[in-house]
């Protein structure tokens, strides 16, 4: 672990709250004229006695649901994505590929994804058999009859496949800006928050 990670750690941690709120009465004192000159001896030694008598940190080794399904999830796609490679066009290949750039940010939202049952039923369903049964279909057809257009200006089953890859797009960056849009009003709140607590903000969120 780099040593900047390692003080950003220790900023956050237990120790360093209770050791700062100590030194903070430390300073308190000092502006009441209670500790004397030598006032930062006595800020330092309450910082460290905060420090030292601080709970230590708790360990986090279970694995949220949260973690399980959306590990589960990627391993699938991930799946999926080797099993297609040299077996479909390459506007088909493109068009898969973008659908798992979508699909991978929205997984980089775990809690928020698993916080909300009817977008992460769209994904994994999209993941586990939407868009399989699509490729499956299309592939276990001759390519020269995939390619064909039908009588009556009826789609050939390779332009079928894209409007089928072009629909589970669209489904799914709603999906995207449903949870991005969940990003927002946290950061909102917060916003609302601060300026509740600290006064205005030069940020107008």
């Amino acid at each position: 672990m780099a040593i900047s990670d390692r003080v950003l750690r220790y900023l956050g941690s237990t120790k360093n709250i209770a050791g700062s709120a100590l030194a903070l009465l430390g300073l308190g004192a000092h502006f009441l004229g209670l500790a004397g000159a030598y006032w930062p001896v006595v800020v330092a030694g309450l910082y460290g006695v905060g420090a030292l008598l601080a709970p230590p940190e708790r360990v986090r080794l279970t694995i949220s649901h949260a973690e399980v399904e959306i590990r589960q999830l990627r391993a699938d796609l991930d799946t999926l994505l080797r099993r297609i490679d040299g077996r479909f066009p390459a506007d088909v290949h493109a068009a898969v590929h973008g659908l798992a750039e979508v699909l991978g940010g929205v997984l980089g939202r775990a809690e928020q994804l698993t916080s909300s049952p009817d977008e992460l039923h769209v994904v994994s369903q999209t993941i586990r058999s939407y868009l399989p049964a699509s490729l499956e279909s299309y592939a276990n057809l001759p390519r020269g009859y995939a390619l064909t257009r039908r009588a009556d200006r009826e789609r050939s089953a390779h332009e079928e496949l894209l409007a089928q890859l072009a629909l589970l797009d669209a489904q799914l960056r709603k999906v995207a800006d449903a949870i991005h849009r969940g990003d927002e009003q946290a950061l909102r709140d917060q916003g609302r928050f601060l300026q509740d607590r600290f006064g205005g903000s030069d940020l107008d969120l």
